[in-house]
């Protein structure tokens, strides 16, 4: 059994929240009544989201797991991004906590641990990506010398704004053999 892409995120903003919820209802004395109003926002969140993902609009793409490739870079960035702040910020705190004797450090021990590993796993799952030389922008074929019109880069492939070759001087230094 599938389910619907348009049910993942309400899904997992009902199961988080309810999660979240069910926390505050076990630590008992007056706190079932934040646990309801947790559990009724969180039900109202996840039929919005519902709602929202129903809709032919870019919002609704996102809101209903339907993204296109723009939308997918800009959340990956996002992420990426977001580690990255994680990252510092706990080493910042690490610093910190170290430097005044604090009891406190663990947390963010943990958390630096986490996501240094988290981004060495992704360093040896998705590699580095094996390009090409690098061109210097003022060496012959680099940059400063492309013509103004050329949307074809270093490789050079694509006819130039007069229709002729793209980049001589980089066809030049690195000859095509036919």
């Amino acid at each position: 059994m599938s389910i619907s892409r348009r049910l993942w995120k309400p899904g997992i903003i009902f199961v988080g929240g309810t999660a979240y919820a069910a926390a505050w209802l076990i630590r008992g004395r007056q706190s079932w009544d934040l646990a309801i109003i947790i559990e009724v926002t969180i039900l109202i969140a996840a039929t919005a989201a519902y709602i929202q993902g129903g809709r032919k609009t870019q919002e609704g793409a996102l809101a209903g797991s339907q993204r296109d490739e723009r939308q997918q870079l800009v959340n990956q960035r996002s992420r990426a991004l977001a580690g990255t702040v994680a990252l510092i910020a706990s080493f910042l705190g690490l610093t910190v906590a170290t430097a005044v004797n604090g009891t406190w450090w663990w947390p963010c021990a943990a958390i630096f641990g986490v996501t240094g590993f988290g981004y060495l796993y992704g360093l040896s799952t998705f590699g580095v990506g094996e390009e090409g030389p690098a061109e210097d922008e003022d060496e012959p074929g680099g940059g400063a010398d492309r013509p103004a019109g050329d949307a074809a880069g270093p490789a050079g492939d694509a006819a130039g704004p007069a229709g002729g070759d793209a980049n001589p001087a980089y066809q030049a230094r690195f000859p095509v053999s036919s």
